[in-house]
């Protein structure tokens, strides 16, 4: 089961979340947080509260940090359709005009909004930050933790992880979280649970309640902005951060802001693990959590983590997994054992069943059982050399005519009525001249040596003709077509036994 860790670091304190994903849903395993000025600085605030997070377990399978709004530029852009295919360059073209820094040395991200536009254009929203900014996040998570952050987040952007897990966010309507921080606040907007608008404020809970008015002037500010870029009003907002449960915040920002604010509902995940205290804060730790959720990749956020500075996995990595990976090649090479023994079983079996089923044919035709393939083509073999006679005879009826029309001269007439072949025994009924012509016919056909017995039957004269009818019969045998005497058992040895008894002569 994989662990997330999300690190939201604040310029006061350090929060940090621990999710693992379980079967078909996710736990939030612990939740813990660091003073910046107690702990003696950024870094080992970052150290206590991931310490505290994971309370000795190894270190977790990946991370998730932020850099500040502050130091990225959030932009919402059109862009023609038929630039999609190349939309990196045509994008790092239009914000290059933007920006107000050389983007040579930035990098950005994208997502494309879900709702288009009527002139087939496609919306979008980019973030861009320098690189400088980014890996400075990047190393001071790694001097801190000897382990690298998987993804960076974008200021207010990272609380879009969150849609999928809180009810209420992926709503039709246009919903803003905004992030109360002790000097800083982030404004996030939703629309129909994608986030279209981010914006990072100077004023934050520090001061209260005489910065109240100012923070609630640049909420109307940043959702006026909104509006002017074509984006929706907000119908409600929920806050979150340690802000959020300031005595008397949601009635007042309510009051300014003349929309219902309340606090970030909890997420749909299992908190089970959580101790009784920490439960009721979750919304303070909602960015901490967000970006831990952002890591399973079912979140709508950015990742700076891309072109010089993207993600690579070291020998580290893989040297940590070696049990895990070693327990998956155990149950793979089990499953490959069970499968091939299984396998084999089963071509035993229909060998045994072919083997019964060849023992039983030969027993019935060949008269004696064979259980191996070499054995039945031996058996057929002996019994193909035995009786080898061609079942075709050597002389047809086909034949008979070729022999009759050879024993009639030129000079005869002849006419054939009649040619019965029935087996081995020929009938001729045929008109010649005269019973001389009919006899010489016979004559000619008893020299075949396939034709035996050739008898001219019977010779009548031809009604109303003086030529003389005649009916020839014989029998229709060659020599090859004689089969010998089946010889009897004891023959051989027999005749052996004479032949050696009278020396051989």
């Amino acid at each position: 089961m994989p662990t997330w860790l999300g690190i939201d670091i604040g310029s006061v304190s350090v929060k940090a979340a621990v999710v693992r994903a379980t079967y078909r849903k996710m736990a939030l395993v612990r939740l813990a947080s660091a003073e910046v000025a107690a702990s003696g600085g950024v870094r080992e605030a970052v150290r206590a509260a991931v310490t505290q997070a994971l309370e000795g377990e190894r270190a977790a399978d990946a991370l998730a940090v932020a850099v500040d709004g502050s130091r990225a530029a959030i932009h919402r852009l059109l862009l023609p359709a038929t630039a999609q295919k190349q939309l990196a360059d045509v994008l790092a073209y239009e914000l290059e005009s933007q920006v107000p820094f050389d983007l040579s040395g930035a990098v950005f991200d994208w997502r494309l909004l879900g709702k288009g536009s009527e002139d087939g254009q496609l919306p979008m929203v980019a973030a861009v930050a320098r690189v400088d900014d980014v890996r400075a996040r990047i190393d001071l998570v790694r001097e801190a933790l000897t382990q690298e952050p998987e993804r960076v987040g974008v200021g207010a952007f990272a609380l879009g992880a969150l849609v999928p897990y809180v009810p209420g966010l992926g709503e039709g309507e246009a919903i803003a979280i905004v992030d109360l921080g002790a000097k800083a606040s982030e404004v996030l907007v939703l629309e129909r649970g994608e986030p279209v608008f981010a914006r990072t404020l100077s004023t934050g809970t520090e001061g209260l309640p005489a910065t109240a008015e100012r923070l609630a002037r640049e909420l109307r500010i940043s959702f006026a902005a909104h509006r002017a870029q074509g984006g929706e009003a907000p119908v409600r907002v929920y806050l979150c951060g340690g802000g959020a449960f300031v005595s008397g915040a949601e009635g007042f920002l309510s009051g300014s802001l003349e929309i219902p604010v309340q606090v970030l509902p909890e997420p749909a995940i299992d908190v089970a693990t959580l101790s009784g205290g920490t439960a009721p804060e979750l919304p303070r730790y909602a960015k901490a959590i967000a970006l831990a959720l952002s890591l399973a990749g079912r979140g709508a956020g950015m990742n700076l983590r891309r072109g010089p500075l993207a993600f690579e996995r070291g020998f580290g990595w893989v040297r940590e997994r070696i049990p895990v990976l070693a327990g998956l090649a155990a149950v793979i090479l089990v499953s490959f054992v069970f499968s091939t023994w299984g396998r084999l079983h089963s071509v035993h079996k229909e060998r045994d069943a072919l083997q019964a089923a060849l023992g039983i044919v030969t027993k019935d035709v060949l008269g004696t059982e064979a259980t191996t393939a070499q054995d039945a083509q031996d058996l057929l073999a002996k019994e193909t050399a035995i009786n080898d006679e061609d079942p075709m005879p050597h002389a047809d009826a086909f034949d008979v005519m070729v022999l009759l029309s050879q024993a009639v001269p030129m000079s005869m007439k002849h006419d054939v009525e009649e040619l019965d072949v029935q087996k081995e025994h020929v009938t001729v009924r045929g008109i010649v001249g005269s019973i001389p012509d009919a006899q010489a016919i016979a004559s000619t056909l008893q020299d075949d040596r396939c034709l035996k017995n050739v008898k001219l039957k019977s010779t009548t004269q031809a009604v109303g003709s003086d030529r003389q009818k005649y009916v020839l019969e014989f029998d229709l045998k060659c020599p090859e077509d004689v089969k010998a005497a089946p010889r009897k058992h004891g023959q051989s040895s027999s005749a052996n036994a004479a032949s050696s008894g009278s020396g051989g002569k």
